[in-house]
């Protein structure tokens, strides 16, 4: 159950390329700019995490990767293909090649269907082979003798995520995005479909965009880590690097907010305990981090930092980065 859009493709092969991606929303007479020029590739057979305080942009992101509204600006492009633009029939057809995993399983289930149905709407649309809906079922731990003719209410969270995770399996799709398909979930249930997600990923040759807030959760399923802050990249670098070697500031804040996490902050380097995010619509001028950073100087004021690389596969976009092993 693999998507044959890219067949021609093997794995470590460029599957989507995402370009200088900006998506603004309207406030009131103002606009927000959820996210602000972000650039990043994900290979086939990766999973690229990205995390980041909630409002950080990574949800906003993700839909306009999913063209749910396209971008205010920028590229995205599947297998080659540039999906911004595409209008109808080219975008329908486009959208069986990328599905979305949602945070609320239950709300994301039309409530008055069975299982079954809503497994094999995408199937039904395409004419693809009904077969395709019990092996969905079966692959997320589900059987279809017992829960296929069931509605939604019937299920538990977990169990509703996992229906969510067969509608997409059925499409075969080449890229699934998960927007934090955990964090509305139990900490016990969050490690069943985490390892569900790593399993189906061995065993389809997936390729996965997963976001979440909690770097716990995400550096244990995450090939490479995206690092985003106010509608901006902080870092990029391997899931292992990053933990083991954080050069900016705000990735460090994160980990050591983690509990029983492998940072522990020196004293000065700790941020401010009423350090919250500003707001959005006015975000501070030349690095977006500098009013929470305890690093921040002049320059950080007027200079925005541009992503530049630190070590093989390690990007930071910072003017004074820890770059001392830890």
């Amino acid at each position: 159950m693999a998507g044959s859009g890219t067949a021609h493709l093997r794995d470590g092969d460029e599957l989507l390329r995402v370009q200088d991606l900006t998506v603004t929303f309207p406030a009131g007479r103002r606009r927000v700019q959820a996210v602000s020029g972000v650039s990043f590739d994900v290979a086939v057979g990766e999973t690229l995490g990205i995390v980041g305080e909630s409002g950080c942009g990574k949800s906003s992101a993700a839909r306009a990767i999913m063209q749910l509204p396209p971008p205010t600006s920028g590229s995205v492009r599947l297998a080659g293909l540039e999906l911004t633009g595409l209008h109808g029939e080219g975008l329908r057809r486009t959208r069986r090649r990328l599905q979305m995993i949602f945070q609320d399983p239950i709300s994301s289930l039309n409530p008055r269907r069975r299982v079954r149905d809503i497994v094999a709407e995408g199937p039904r649309i395409w004419g693809a082979d009904a077969s395709r809906v019990d092996e969905a079922l079966h692959a997320v731990g589900l059987d279809p003798s017992t829960t296929a003719a069931r509605r939604p209410h019937e299920f538990s969270g977990g169990q509703c995520q996992r229906i969510s995770i067969a509608r997409a399996l059925a499409l075969e799709p080449e890229l699934i995005i998960c927007d934090e398909p955990v964090s509305a979930l139990d900490v016990s249930v969050q490690a069943q479909i985490l390892n569900l997600l790593e399993d189906l990923k061995a065993r389809y040759g997936l390729t996965l965009v997963f976001i979440a807030h909690d770097l716990a959760v995400i550096k244990n399923i995450s090939d490479r880590v995206l690092v985003m802050y106010l509608g901006k990249t902080c870092e990029l670098a391997p899931g292992e690097d990053l933990v083991a070697r954080p050069a900016h500031p705000y990735t460090r804040t994160l980990l050591s907010s983690v509990p029983r996490g492998p940072l522990r902050l020196p004293p000065e380097e700790e941020p401010p305990e009423s350090g919250e995010p500003p707001s959005p619509i006015s975000p501070p001028t030349g690095c977006r981090f500098r009013t929470r950073c305890p690093r921040a100087d002049g320059r950080c004021a007027t200079e925005e930092p541009q992503m530049r690389p630190l070590a093989p596969g390690h990007w930071i976009a910072c003017h004074h980065p820890t770059e001392t092993p830890l």
